[in-house]
């Protein structure tokens, strides 16, 4: 089955942001924000272990434990298990460090075995408050949480998590199963496998207006011909596109300033905004299935709601592949 036939829609909602992903949030200030999500309509919900050492997943289970588990599609991500003993020195999370320091205090192992895959899927089911998983996503098996050792972690991930999610699909206990990571390269070897085979990816970061002409070079290209579907992940680039000032987790270097600069001037010559040409632009490529921006603000779920159904107008796009903003591979909405 495909991403896009399993997936109730192309805006789903992404949860990092709920495992305090830079600052604290409160609790009820994250129920209100997915409740603001189901009540815009949406119906794919995607979270991890590793979104503050399990908290993303417990507040999202609070809320959803509560609708009719058939009513929507929820996928988690394995490589992580979270241990009940606290964490006491700083996490080593590669380039990601200090992400979820205001998260769970647990701490976590990152391990991706047969064994590690099927405990992390019932810790999950645990913190969900569900019975079962739609989609389960292998977690950052790459370069920018494991430098130079990625490959060995890939191979552990190919010989355990992979085997385990493939049995768990042609079983039909889950729908579909692939890889959720920041960089091209490891779906790029897992596409080229034999065998396990999976459904789809989540691509975080690397199919958006700032940063996508890496992607367009090999991987999607091998996963349209294969027929493999992505989620983008990140379509916001960390929250520049958006209004914010993250890139990459980090704060902005000056050149990214300048180019979001050029496109918010952009936009507003055509009267559009650099939301809605960021969703729209993730979800043009034919093998996007859907998009998952996240929020911490009730208010930011109905933004994005009309960001996805804004008019852009054709002169936009095709003054935007005028521009040299976006790479001449890159398909465009309305065909400009």
């Amino acid at each position: 089955m495909s991403l896009k036939e399993i997936l109730p829609g192309s805006l789903g909602f992404g949860t990092a942001p709920l495992g305090n992903m830079f600052r604290a949030i409160p609790d009820e200030e994250a129920a209100a924000t997915v409740e603001a999500a189901w009540d815009q309509g949406i119906r794919y919900y995607d979270t991890a272990p590793f979104y503050g050492a399990g908290l993303a997943e417990e507040r999202l289970g609070e809320v959803l434990s509560t609708k009719l588990r058939d009513s929507y599609v929820l996928s988690t991500k394995v490589g992580r298990v979270i241990l009940d003993e606290h964490e006491t020195a700083a996490r080593d999370l590669g380039e990601k460090g200090g992400l979820f320091e205001h998260g769970n205090p647990n701490k976590m192992l990152h391990v991706w075995t047969a064994e590690a895959t099927e405990r992390s899927i019932e810790d999950s089911l645990k913190r969900l408050g569900t019975e079962r998983l739609d989609i389960v996503w292998v977690h950052d098996i790459a370069q920018d949480f494991h430098g130079d050792v990625w490959l060995q972690k890939f191979e552990e991930a190919r010989t355990g998590a992979f085997r385990v999610l493939s049995r768990l699909r042609d079983e039909g206990v889950i729908k579909a199963w692939g890889l959720g990571v920041n960089r091209t390269e490891p779906i790029e070897l897992t596409l080229a496998l034999d065998e396990p085979r999976p459904d789809g990816f989540l691509l975080a970061g690397r199919y958006t207006l700032l940063d996508h002409e890496h992607a367009l070079q090999r991987l999607l290209p091998m996963a349209q011909e294969q027929g493999v579907g992505m989620v983008v992940g990140g379509p916001y680039s960390s929250g520049i596109l958006a209004g914010g000032t993250h890139f990459e987790y980090q704060q902005a270097p000056a050149e990214i300033l300048e180019r979001v600069g050029k496109l918010k001037a952009l936009a507003e010559k055509h009267g559009t905004s650099i939301k809605a040409a960021a969703l729209q632009f993730s979800l043009a490529h034919p093998v996007a299935a859907a998009v998952i921006p996240g929020a911490t603000r009730p208010s930011r779920i109905a933004e994005d709601t009309a960001a996805l159904n804004e008019n852009i107008p054709t002169a936009f796009w095709t003054d935007l592949r005028a521009s040299g903003l976006v790479s001449p591979a890159a398909p465009l909405p309305n065909n400009a």
